[in-house]
C-alpha cells in the first residue's frame, strides 16, 4: 500500500509527536547504555540493529508505542465517544493533530504555497535563534473574498523559512449554473486580488507592519497544468513605499486542475482593459473633485485653512478617496451592539504613523481595514474608519468627521445622525459618546448655552461610503456647528453619483475588499491567571528588594473580581451596577480596626512587566504596592475581556488591607 506524499508526512508527523509525548528516545538510550553494559562482549565490539531492537521487545517498549499509536479512521465517532470536559478549567498542552480539509467537489480552488523568502536585507546580520530562544518573528495574513488565512511565525531572517499552503475558494458568491464546474472564463472576470499582510513581532509582542501586497492571481488561468511560480516583491510601507524590503516565492496552483487553460493573451489583455478602465474612472473622479474644491473656494476664500480631507494616502503611499475606506460591515455574532463595537474598536492599539526625522510633522497614512486588524494597531483615522463602518453595518446613518482637537491638532472621530435629530459623537480611540448640542450665537447674553462636553474644536468635511459633505457654514467650530446636511448653504455635498463610481466595491480594482472580522483566539481564563502570576512574582520581588515580606489574601483577591467586571460593563454601556455588593463584601472581609486601599488599572496589551511598570508610576498605586505596617495583607485580580481580532481589555486591581496603628 502506497501513501501520497502528503499523507506520509501527516502519518509521520503523528508518530513523531507520540514518540516524543512518551520520551521514546529517553528510554531506547537507557536501554542501549545498558545493553553495552550487560551483554557487549569484550570480543564483540559491535552491536547490530536486530540486538538493540530484540533489548527493546523484551523490555516491552515496542508494545508500549504501538498500544498508544491509535489510529482513529472516523472523526465523528471519536468526537462521540469523548467524555465531557470536566467543569474546572484547563489548557490542552497536546500539540494539534492535523485536520483533514473538506473540499467541495463543485467548487474551484486557487491553492497558494509561499515558499520561502529571500533578500530581507534589513535582516541580514540577524543571528541565527537559538533552540528556545524567543526572537523576532514574521507572520504572513491573506484575505480573498470574505476568506482570511494567517502562516505560522517564523524567526526574521534574511531568508525567512515561510512554509505554508492556503486553500482559497475561488467562487464563492454562488454555485452557477446548477453543479456545472466554473470555468477559467468565468473567474477571469472575478478581479478581487489576494491581499497579503506581512506583519513583524518583535520579542515583546510589539507589531510592525512590514508590507502590504496584492497579488494578481488570476496569471494561474494561462498557465501550463494550471501551475505557475512567482516572485512577489514586497515594497515598504509609508516613507519606505517605494523601497523592496525582500521577495517571497509563491506557487499558485488552480483545484481541480483546468480542462482548458486561458491563452496569455487573453488574460493579459484583460488585466490591460481592467487598468485603463479603472484609470479612467479615478481620472473623471479627480476632474469632478478639482472642479467641486473650485466651487467650494468661491464660496468663503477662509475656506482653504479648513480640514477638508477628499483623498487620503493607505499604507503603500497610493491616493485613493476617502469614501473607499469606509464600507458598512457587519460583525456577525462577534459584536452585538454599537456600543460594544466602540469598546472593541477602542482596544485596538493606537499608534501614530512613525516619522523619520524631527520635526514633529504628522505622517499621513491610512491603513487598509486588514493591515490595521493583522497588526491590531492603527492611528485615530484608522479607528474612526472601522467604527463608522461597523455603526453602518449595525443600521445608524454614521459619518467620519475630519477636523481638530485642542491647540488645532488634527483629527478624526465619528457621528451618528438619530432619526430625530439627534447628534452623536463617538470617540473612536476611548469609545465615549457625546451628545452635541449647538450653541446659537444670535442668542441674547443672558441665555443659558450648552457646555460642549467632547474635546473637538473644528470641523471641516465629514464623509461615509456613499456621500461626502464641506462645511461651508460662516464658522468651522464644532460648538456652533448646525448639522441640517440635507441644507447646501451649510454643507456642501458631493455628487453620490461620482462618489459610487470610484468607491463601491468592485467599481475599481485599487478598492481592496473588506476582509470579515475574526474571532478571537485568547483564552480569556487562561491569560488572566497568567498575567495574575507574573505580576505576584514582580510584586513579590518588588517589595523583597525593599526590604519586605508579602503575605498574599487569596480571598480579598477573589473579591476583587466583581468590581473588574464592573467597570468593564460601564466602558462598554455607560452603566454602573454592583457596587454595593462590592463594597458590601470587602467590608466584611476587612475586620474592625484595619484599612483597605485599592487601585483598578486598564491596560490593552498583555506585558505583565510593562503593565507593572506603569502601574509604579502612580503614586496611589506604588504606595499599596509598598505598603508597610502591622498585618499586612496584599491582593490582586488580574481580568481580561477579549474582543474580536484578539484584542482584549485587560484590568488590574491592586489591593492591601493592614492594621491602622494611631
Amino acid at each position: 500500500m502506497s501513501l501520497p506524499p502528503e499523507k506520509a508526512s501527516e502519518l509521520k508527523q503523528i508518530i513523531h509527536q507520540q514518540l516524543v509525548k512518551m520520551d521514546v528516545h529517553g528510554r531506547i538510550r537507557e536501554v542501549l547504555a545498558e545493553t553495552i553494559r550487560e551483554e557487549l562482549a569484550p570480543e564483540h565490539q559491535q552491536l547490530s540493529t536486530e540486538d538493540l531492537i530484540k533489548a527493546l521487545r523484551q523490555r516491552g517498549i515496542i508494545d508500549d508505542v504501538m498500544k498508544e499509536l491509535k489510529f482513529v479512521t472516523d472523526v465523528n465517532e471519536k468526537e462521540r465517544t469523548s467524555a465531557p470536559k470536566p467543569s474546572t478549567h484547563f489548557v490542552d498542552r497536546e500539540p494539534p493533530v492535523l485536520q483533514k480539509t473538506n473540499i467541495d467537489p463543485t467548487r474551484r480552488y486557487l491553492y497558494l504555497q509561499v515558499l520561502g523568502g529571500k533578500a530581507f536585507l534589513e535582516h541580514l546580520q540577524e543571528p541565527e535563534p537559538l533552540p528556545g530562544q524567543i526572537c523576532s518573528t514574521f507572520t504572513l495574513c491573506l484575505h480573498f473574498r470574505n476568506q482570511r488565512f494567517r502562516s505560522k511565525p517564523v524567526p526574521c531572517a534574511c531568508e525567512p523559512d515561510f512554509h505554508d499552503g492556503f486553500l482559497l475558494e475561488v467562487h464563492k458568491d454562488s454555485l452557477g449554473d446548477g453543479s456545472k464546474m466554473v470555468d477559467a472564463t468565468t473567474m477571469l472576470s472575478i478581479c478581487d486580488p489576494v491581499h497579503m499582510v506581512l506583519i513583524k513581532t518583535d520579542t515583546f509582542g510589539e507589531t510592525t507592519l512590514v508590507a502590504s501586497y496584492f497579488l494578481e492571481w488570476r496569471s494561474v488561468l494561462a498557465a501550463e497544468n494550471g501551475i505557475t511560480n512567482v516572485a512577489v516583491e514586497l515594497l515598504g510601507v509609508g516613507t519606505e513605499s517605494k523601497v523592496s524590503v525582500g521577495i517571497l516565492n509563491i506557487r499558485l496552483e488552480m483545484y481541480p486542475q483546468l480542462n482548458k487553460t486561458l491563452s496569455p493573451e487573453i488574460t493579459n489583455t484583460q488585466f490591460a482593459l481592467e487598468r485603463q478602465k479603472t484609470a479612467e474612472k479615478e481620472r473623471l473622479f479627480l476632474v469632478y473633485a478639482k472642479q467641486w474644491w473650485r466651487e467650494y473656494l468661491q464660496i468663503r476664500p477662509t475656506h482653504n485653512v479648513r480640514l477638508v480631507k477628499i483623498f487620503a494616502q493607505d499604507e503603500n503611499g497610493v491616493n485613493r478617496p476617502v469614501c473607499s475606506y469606509i464600507r458598512p460591515l457587519r460583525a456577525g455574532r462577534l459584536l452585538d451592539t454599537p456600543r460594544q463595537a466602540a469598546r472593541f474598536v477602542s482596544v485596538l492599539g493606537y499608534e501614530r504613523a512613525p516619522v523619520i526625522g524631527g520635526g514633529g510633522g504628522k505622517q499621513e497614512q491610512w491603513c487598509t481595514l486588514l493591515a490595521f486588524l493583522c497588526r491590531n494597531k492603527g492611528d485615530c483615522e484608522d479607528h474612526a474608519n472601522l467604527l463608522c463602518s461597523l455603526l453602518l453595518g449595525f443600521g445608524l446613518e454614521a459619518f467620519v468627521c475630519v477636523g481638530t482637537k485642542a491647540k488645532g491638532v488634527p483629527h478624526t472621530w465619528v457621528m451618528t445622525c438619530g432619526t430625530d435629530g439627534t447628534i452623536t459623537f463617538w470617540e473612536s480611540l476611548t469609545g465615549h459618546r457625546y451628545i452635541h448640542r449647538p450653541i446659537n450665537p444670535d442668542d441674547p447674553p443672558l441665555v443659558e448655552q450648552p457646555k460642549p462636553l467632547y474635546p473637538y474644536r473644528t470641523i471641516g468635511c465629514i464623509f461615509n461610503h456613499q456621500k461626502f459633505l464641506g462645511n461651508c457654514q460662516p464658522s468651522d467650530a464644532v460648538e456652533v456647528c448646525v448639522f441640517h446636511l440635507h441644507d447646501e448653504s451649510k454643507w456642501k455635498p458631493m455628487s453620490g453619483e461620482a462618489i459610487k463610481s470610484v468607491c463601491s466595491p468592485g467599481t475599481t480594482s485599487s478598492v481592496p475588499p473588506f476582509p470579515p472580522l475574526c474571532a478571537s483566539t485568547i483564552d480569556a481564563a487562561v491569560t488572566s491567571n497568567e498575567l495574575e502570576l507574573q505580576l505576584r512574582i514582580l510584586v513579590s520581588e518588588h517589595r523583597k528588594d525593599l526590604g519586605l515580606s508579602t503575605v498574599w489574601d487569596d480571598h480579598l483577591s477573589y473579591l476583587l473580581s466583581p468590581a473588574l467586571a464592573a467597570y468593564e460593563l460601564e466602558r462598554t454601556t455607560s452603566i454602573s451596577a454592583g457596587n454595593e455588593e462590592f463594597q458590601d463584601a470587602v467590608r466584611r472581609a476587612v475586620p474592625d480596626g484595619h484599612t483597605f486601599k485599592g487601585f483598578p488599572i486598564h491596560f490593552v496589551y498583555r506585558n505583565a512587566r510593562r503593565a507593572f511598570a506603569t502601574c509604579l508610576r502612580s503614586p496611589f498605586c506604588e504606595e499599596i504596592i509598598c505598603c508597610r505596617g502591622d498585618q499586612v495583607r496584599l491582593a490582586v485580580r488580574v481580568r481580561v475581556f477579549t474582543y474580536p481580532e484578539s484584542a482584549c481589555a485587560v484590568w488590574i486591581m491592586f489591593a492591601c488591607k493592614y492594621r491602622s496603628v494611631l
